[in-house]
């Protein structure tokens, strides 16, 4: 199997809403099992991104929101076996359970810094015990487990080992052109499981077309003549990708393909490539090269930026993802792909993160949008040259450059996110 297959196979993952709550859930459902005893209190310590990504975003199977429900939950019900998926399953009872627990005020939450690095660290107590989960740069990523202080697993030292050595991540090992010379050359059986991702992820959009609490899902299909695959290729994508990213955000209770940590990023590297395949009639094959070629453009971007910070690296580096796929699918070559990576670059880039919630609709709206158009227009020779804005000499420098305004370039811009969202809250909470 190639490196690249690797890569992306080892990145797919389903996760059920938006990969924040879940990951927070999974460190205070691991560190409850540890326990062995009744929880009474949850201590949270968050990274800036994770805090502000949570904040306001739904959660499967509840009509809530935010880090102290998605960590109640984690303690009452997850199944921390599941990953991602641990919420699944979720009952009204233990709803209820965590409706208490946070009213009771057994839930804090804390911000420990701001970063696009991802930390999580759960504490719970309970029988006169404590145990901790510490979560770092992935979702998943259980890097520390302690139960009364004795250290039950302990990575740290390796993880800060990888770190001193700046080992280059393999995706900075390849050039665009590799990339394009890898999707065009590998056996098409060992892409076979991308598929996996254009069926959960149209599970989820038909999900939010068909529940109650879904709008933009409904108004899109107005908008694409009344029919999901209309022979509008535009419109489709539309209507696809945003109603699927809508039932993410609000939490409907059935689970998104991610890349790179995002259900949404998996939503937009991948359904606006499938739209073309079910309107503009490409190959299978076709569609599968194209989608890893996608996969890996998001994947470089956001090596640079961190995965989660002030910009929306769902639209910025899925979306021109997508928008290099899209020119795969058009029969576009390297000087298409450069020119189309040129146009996203000098268009999108800078479009803030204010956390997983409705407005990830209308960020995905505008990068459906740009991606086709940048497309479009990389194909027909018309593009920013690369002497302009933060266009660099090369495709590879001009990817990390977008990364680069996310981080460092943007973390002034998440601190001044999160106090807003703060005084939301504590605005609220008076009223």
């Amino acid at each position: 199997m190639h490196p690249l297959t690797r890569l992306i196979r080892e990145d797919m993952k389903p996760a059920l809403g938006v990969t924040e709550p879940g990951a927070i859930a999974l460190a205070c459902a691991t560190a409850r099992k540890l326990l062995e005893a009744p929880v009474d209190t949850v201590e949270l310590s968050l990274n800036s991104g994770i805090y502000k990504n949570a904040f306001t975003c739904g959660i499967p199977g509840t009509s809530h929101v935010g880090n102290a429900y998605s960590a109640a939950l984690g303690v009452v019900a997850a199944d921390p076996e599941k990953g991602l998926l641990c919420l699944d399953g979720v009952d009204d009872n233990a709803v209820a359970a965590a409706e208490q627990m946070v009213k009771d005020g057994r839930i804090t939450v804390h911000m420990s810094g701001i970063t696009s690095r991802i930390s999580i660290e759960a504490t719970v107590t309970g029988g006169g015990h404590t145990a901790t989960c510490l979560i770092k740069d992935a979702h998943t990523n259980i890097v520390k487990l302690t139960r009364d202080g004795k250290v039950l697993l302990d990575k740290t030292a390796a993880l800060a080992e990888e770190e001193g050595e700046n080992a280059v991540p393999l995706i900075h090992q390849y050039t665009l052109a590799q990339l394009l010379d890898y999707v065009e050359t590998v056996p098409t059986e060992e892409l076979a499981f991308i598929a996996n991702a254009f069926t959960m992820n149209m599970d989820l959009f038909q999900e939010g077309l068909n529940s109650p609490r879904t709008t933009f899902a409904r108004a899109l299909l107005v908008m694409n003549k009344g029919q999901v695959f209309s022979d509008d290729v535009e419109k489709t994508a539309a209507l696809i990708c945003n109603g699927a990213i809508e039932a993410r955000v609000i939490g409907l209770d059935k689970p998104a393909m991610s890349v790179t940590g995002s259900g949404s990023h998996g939503i937009i590297a991948t359904l606006p490539l499938y739209a073309w395949y079910k309107v503009e009639h490409c190959t299978k094959e076709q569609l599968l090269r194209a989608t890893a070629l996608s996969c890996l453009v998001c994947m470089f971007i956001k090596e640079y930026s961190g995965k989660l910070s002030a910009f929306c690296g769902c639209a910025i580096a899925a979306g021109t993802g997508a928008a290099l796929g899209l020119v795969y699918l058009m029969g576009g070559k390297l000087d298409a792909l450069t020119k189309t990576l040129n146009n996203m670059a000098s268009s999108i880039t800078g479009m803030i993160c204010d956390g997983g919630n409705q407005g990830c609709v209308m960020k995905g709206m505008t990068a459906v949008e740009l991606a086709f158009a940048s497309a479009r227009l990389g194909m027909q020779d018309a593009y920013i040259y690369k002497e302009h804005g933060i266009n660099g000499a090369t495709p590879e420098k001009t990817m990390e450059n977008v990364g680069r305004i996310a981080s460092p370039g943007m973390v002034g811009t998440e601190k001044t996110i999160v106090e807003l969202l703060q005084e939301k809250n504590a605005q609220q909470e008076k009223e």
